[in-house]
């Protein structure tokens, strides 16, 4: 990797800390859109006429969008070496989400939704390569910790700032058009951050890169990528968390009960990735053992145990998002990154529609039981791949 030994490996601690909080300030504009939408959108489709059958194809066609489309825009990613390019594409869709307070139909507001989905898709596998080059001095387990913890930053004022406008308005449109200011916000920051750290990065990323592909990808990297897929399969889907918790509370703490789940995530994302930079990959076993004490507490308790659940859920997620992240930087070379983040991000997406799956019949059947016995096993197989991976 003697091409990441730039003038950048040189330079200030400060100068890193700074580029990491301009992706981070980006990351916290766009949450406070895209986040602030999510808890008005389905209310908002059946105010257009959708049926619940037509939002959950809608939301389920968003996530394939944004997740299985990962590994293919990493890949073109690395192999034109324009990262920038993604990032900005992406970004840019999410001017979607404030444009539906214009939308004047169902299928329009639709289009709308799912564009930004691609939007996501687009940028995130290269946004997490232009991040581990930025952040390489600093260590990648502060990099994405940090990055989280404002990204968070954003997704608990999102839905705050939308809830206020919603009780004061009552009106969606005005909801959706008060997220353009934000957007603006993102808007500027991102054109400062490209002016500032492109000459940075241009001196990092080689301008070809020779065989880029998947067969380079070690078996290391593969047996991560397993393991992170059988962690997030034995892990509660949140919609699960938050569904039975509308069994036990009024509807208006549901919201506050995920906001919580955001805010130990925002805390636990920059204190587990300054361990990681510490004792290294061996960390990961904390979370990937944590991930089933959730899925047992939604599944076998009632009200305390879902509160206790959104305490583990959260710092499940907070280390997901720092030190998962941080460990594909160290395992992986800078030509496979945008792909290798794009294969991490597919593998989530595929662990958390089994989850959702999975646990939603073992929620509907009553079969606690089958479900702990269930959680309990795909969690010690993701911990023996992990093990495997971390093997030299």
């Amino acid at each position: 990797m003697s091409g990441e030994k730039s003038s950048w490996e040189k330079s200030s601690l400060r100068a890193a800390y700074l580029g990491i909080v301009l992706f981070g300030l980006i990351s916290l504009m766009g949450d406070i859109v895209y986040e602030g939408s999510r808890g008005i959108l389905p209310t908002y489709l059946a105010s257009l006429g959708a049926s619940a059958a037509v939002v959950g194809l809608v939301f389920g066609l968003g996530d394939i969008f944004s997740f299985g489309f990962r590994a293919l825009s990493g890949f073109v990613a690395d192999r034109t070496r324009r990262y920038w390019l993604f990032v900005v594409l992406g970004y840019g869709l999410i001017a979607a989400i404030p444009l539906i307070g214009l939308a004047q139909g169902l299928w329009i507001a639709v289009a709308l939704i799912l564009a930004e989905r691609l939007g996501k898709a687009l940028r995130t596998p290269s946004r997490n390569t232009l991040l581990s080059i930025v952040g390489s001095r600093v260590g990648s387990g502060k990099t994405f910790g940090l990055h989280e913890l404002l990204d968070q930053v954003g997704a608990i004022a999102g839905p705050l700032i939308v809830s206020f406008v919603m009780l004061y308005t009552n009106s969606f449109s005005t909801s959706f058009l008060v997220l353009l200011a934000p957007y603006a916000g993102l808007a500027f920051f991102l054109a400062f951050t490209y002016r500032k750290l492109r000459d940075v990065v241009r001196e990092v990323v080689p301008k070809r890169v020779e065989g880029a592909g998947v067969a380079k990808l070690s078996r290391s990297f593969w047996l991560y990528i397993a393991s992170i897929f059988a962690n997030t399969a034995g892990l509660v889907h949140v919609s699960l968390i938050l569904f039975k918790s509308s069994m036990y509370f009024d509807w208006w703490i549901v919201p506050l009960m995920y906001l919580a789940i955001q805010a130990v995530d925002a805390a636990a994302a920059p204190i587990s990735g300054y361990f990681y930079d510490k004792v290294g990959g061996k960390l990961l076993l904390l979370p990937f053992a944590l991930s089933a004490v959730p899925s047992i507490l939604v599944l076998t308790g009632g009200r305390e145990a879902l509160i206790a659940s959104l305490a583990f859920f959260g710092v499940v997620l907070g280390m997901r998002e720092s030190i998962y992240k941080a460990t594909v930087t160290d395992i992986t070379p800078l030509p496979k990154r945008g792909l290798a983040y794009g294969i991490l991000d597919t593998a989530y997406g595929l662990g958390f529609m089994a989850s959702g799956g999975v646990f939603g019949l073992f929620m509907s059947w009553g079969a606690s039981a089958l479900g702990v016995a269930f959680t309990v096993a795909v969690e010690l197989v993701a911990i023996a791949l992990l093990l495997a991976s971390l093997r030299k």
